[in-house]
């Protein structure tokens, strides 16, 4: 399964506040991304938040395609609500407040994926 991680810049010293923004995240109702025609083209299958000092980065594994995962996160309330709350907290806005902000920031923030190794495949 294919991971991508998306790196936010945030004020250093913010940890604790940012976890509790975190700790309240309200998940989507559900893993399935459907396409126009409301057939499944992605499914994403976990994700985590790491942070450290002023970097932050979310990981996140799926089956499918990336954009149709980046689309389908911009329209959720609860990454909507996040990404509300964490701006206080950005050393760097992100342009998060519409779908297609949405899609180009969260383009512009994904870490070049290196390699990817996973037991379940061998």
């Amino acid at each position: 399964m294919p991971f991508a991680a998306i790196t936010y810049d945030i004020k250093a010293g913010y940890e604790k506040e940012i976890g509790e923004i975190f700790g309240g995240f309200r998940r989507v109702g559900s893993p399935v991304v459907e396409g126009a025609d409301g057939a499944e083209t992605t499914r994403i299958l976990a994700t985590a938040v790491f942070i450290r000092d002023a970097t932050m980065v979310r990981v996140i594994e799926y089956e499918g395609d990336l954009q149709d995962v980046a689309r389908f996160m911009a329209s959720q309330p609860g990454v909507q609500e996040v990404e509300r709350k964490l701006a206080p907290y950005l050393s760097r806005p992100r342009d998060t407040g519409t779908p297609e902000g949405f899609i180009a920031t969260f383009n512009r923030s994904l870490l070049t994926c290196l390699t990817q190794i996973s037991a379940r495949e061998s």
